[in-house]
């Protein structure tokens, strides 16, 4: 068994905590968990994706964007 800690927490963040809670008897310890799980990504990108994003960095930088209005149009949505 692990050794467990005890924390401080303000009211309000400890009020946040309970409503993120899936059931009433979900630990603060589960909730906790589960929020860092879901906050780490652990798949790395990939070259392609590395490049893509390069790519749009640039177009971005050379104000070469398409507003919202202009995009609709060319796909024929309204």
């Amino acid at each position: 068994m692990q050794a467990a800690s005890t924390i401080y927490i303000r009211e309000d963040l400890k009020e946040k905590l309970q409503e993120l809670k899936r059931h009433p008897k979900e630990s603060y310890n589960d909730v906790i968990e589960r929020l860092i799980a879901s906050s780490v990504d652990d798949e790395l990108l990939n070259e392609e994706a590395i490049k893509g994003l390069e790519e749009a960095l640039d177009d971005i930088r050379h104000r070469r964007l398409y507003s919202e209005k202009e995009i609709m149009a060319e796909f024929g949505v309204e």
